[in-house]
């Protein structure tokens, strides 16, 4: 043990100060104790002592300070043919959405301030004339994500009082998140009306009293209940609202303003104009599922209700910052220029299937003399993000086989390459769908699959 150097010892050494330059010298004093301990630890569990020791812990240190200061998020390839896949980020920026970002990000900004007025503005101003002209609505708030659009909304509008759902319509999504729960943490009182499958008009009707704040109406974003069911539409329950005086708020959750061309699995997906068009008196969406932007909470509806909102206390803990307002903006200008195909997750989701053969193909020409067995075979890509759930939409598939790496290996490496690229395996084969592969991205699949 006496054999390795002191800290200071190996500080002097050249290539160790010129990573002082990078990293610091704490951070290179905790990579160099770090890196002789594992030496010592080897060495007493039996490890043959390096010849070099000092050699080889210096050698050893750029690389744990690279892992170190790598950070933890990275951009990867996805392969897997979902297109809004929440474990991977969901909905890609635009390049016009990116780019606006990183010039707002990079410095001051209009954010809070009237630049007619030369005093303090409001940030919700921002997004506001784009989403009342795309979807009809007086006015609209944004709040950092759809979870946050419905708890606030609930805590503006029926605190104390009660809400009226079907049974059929309390959901859970990803995370563990439940309409009950959050309702409870708004303070509003749940009133279950109908049943799991069935639920009428006349249900909600005969269920408002006089402590009926609303009637919340919840897109089933994430299943699908079939047979013997029934569900009142929007217009129904609008109607008895109106009759009533009840307000009814749609959670729509996936963010839908139409597609010129809509493949068949959002033939049944309710759009946000449409809702507002039935009479809504609010709707409510994420800003990173079909619309294909970033995470956000819209909440867009009749001005004195949004007014309501702005003004609960939880909107300062809720609201959204300058960086989503940025990429917010551009992604609805996008739609309202009539150029929705150049976001990402619209243009995946109207990709032909010829076209992805294509891709498919060329790929294939290019691996050929790799060990790689790859052909090109139909399957089926889907929307996710819990939105038109049991979608499914035709596309082809490159499928890999490998003389010695089994479907289980060929998942792993391609994961654990740079960048990563995640696939998924079918009948014991790896596939990856280029549906949700930027064309930039091909030659890094490439690459992968040439060195496998």
């Amino acid at each position: 043990m006496r054999s390795i150097p002191s800290i200071e010892q190996l500080r002097q050494r050249p290539a160790v100060r010129a990573l002082e330059e990078t990293f610091g010298r704490a951070a290179v004093v905790d990579a160099l104790r770090e890196e002789a301990a594992a030496v010592r630890e080897a060495t007493v569990s039996g490890a043959t002592m390096p010849a070099d020791v000092a050699e080889a812990i210096a050698s050893a240190v750029p690389a744990r300070l690279a892992a170190a200061h790598s950070g933890s998020l990275r951009q990867l390839i996805n392969a897997t043919g979902v297109i809004i896949h929440t474990n991977l980020g969901r909905a890609p920026l635009s390049t016009t959405a990116a780019q606006r970002v990183a010039a707002i990000a990079a410095g001051y900004s209009n954010l809070e301030y009237d630049l007619n007025a030369g005093t303090r503005g409001k940030r919700d101003v921002h997004a506001h004339h784009l989403l009342s002209r795309l979807t009809g609505a007086e006015s609209a708030v944004i709040v950092n994500n759809n979870a946050a659009a419905t708890l606030i909304v609930l805590a503006a509008l029926a605190t104390s009082r009660e809400v009226l759902v079907s049974r059929g319509e309390l959901v859970e999504i990803g995370g563990g998140f439940r309409i009950p729960d959050v309702m409870s943490q708004s303070g509003a009182v749940l009133r279950e009306v109908g049943t799991t499958n069935r639920t009428r008009a006349s249900d909600y009707a005969v269920a408002i009293a006089e402590k009926t704040a609303l009637i919340l109406r919840v897109h089933p974003s994430n299943f699908r209940i079939e047979g013997f069911v029934e569900r009142p539409s929007l217009g129904e329950l609008v109607g008895i609202g109106r009759k009533l005086n009840v307000p009814v708020v749609e959670d729509q959750g996936s963010g839908y303003l139409g597609l010129d061309s809509a493949p068949e699995a959002l033939r049944d997906e309710p759009s946000v104009r449409r809702s507002i068009n039935d009479g809504a008196d609010l709707v409510l969406f994420s800003g990173d599922k079909l619309l294909g932007g970033p995470q956000a909470g819209v909440i867009v509806g009749r001005e004195p209700l949004i007014e309501r909102i702005r003004r609960h206390p939880l909107m300062r803990a809720l609201r959204a910052d300058k960086m989503t307002y940025a990429a917010l903006e551009a992604t609805l200008q996008d739609y309202a220029r009539g150029r929705s195909t150049e976001i990402p997750i619209v243009r995946m989701i109207v990709m032909s299937e010829s076209d992805i053969e294509a891709r498919a193909q060329r790929i294939v020409a290019r691996i050929a003399s790799s060990p790689l067995r790859a052909t090109v075979v139909s399957g089926s890509s889907t929307i996710g993000g819990g939105s038109a759930p049991g979608s499914a939409i035709p596309t082809r598939l490159i499928a890999l086989a490998h003389d010695r790496l089994a479907s289980t290996q060929i998942e792993s490496q391609l994961r654990k390459g740079n960048p990563p690229i995640i696939a998924r395996i079918e009948e014991d084969r790896v596939v990856l769908d280029l549906r949700t592969v930027l064309p930039e991205q091909e030659d890094s699949i490439v690459s992968a699959l040439s060195v496998l």
